[in-house]
């Protein structure tokens, strides 16, 4: 079987970083964790534990568009890290409009009887997983 079988999410933040895992056969993701991140650099110590961990075939960056489409003042750091993410791990690294993914995260932990609260327990790894699971369903397994 060529191409990506198990993939890494990571819903990008200055402050945060959501990260889910998916599997290409079920087109599923689920919440792994949050990391912290100081302006946006992440500790890549914890990055590279969930590598050797999960050892993915490819990863997804959720890149923050605008409303519109366009990008936003968080696109080029998405990107950025992107970019590195490609440069440490020599893995195929792919980006994915995360429009309304934090939007949808909370709304479906209101759903789950929580509200508010998102400093103690973040939406950042659901909507990592929503992100990877878009992702999954415009690239289904071949």
């Amino acid at each position: 079987m060529s191409g990506p079988r198990l993939l890494l999410g990571f819903d990008y933040g200055t402050k945060q970083i959501g990260v889910a895992v998916g599997q290409v056969i079920t087109g599923q993701a689920r919440e792994l964790c949050v990391l912290r991140a100081q302006n946006g650099v992440p500790d890549w110590q914890q990055i590279e534990a969930l590598m050797r961990e999960w050892q993915p075939d490819a990863l997804v960056v959720g890149l923050p568009l605008n409303m519109d489409g366009t990008p936003s003042d968080m696109s080029a750091r998405a990107e950025k890290f992107a970019r590195r993410l490609n440069g440490r791990f020599n893995l195929p690294v792919h980006t994915h409009d995360e429009r309304l993914t934090t939007f949808e995260a909370k709304g479906e932990r209101l759903r789950q009887g929580q509200h508010g609260g998102y400093r103690d327990r973040p939406v950042d790894a659901l909507a990592a997983a929503l992100l990877l699971e878009g992702w999954l369903s415009d690239h289904p397994a071949a």
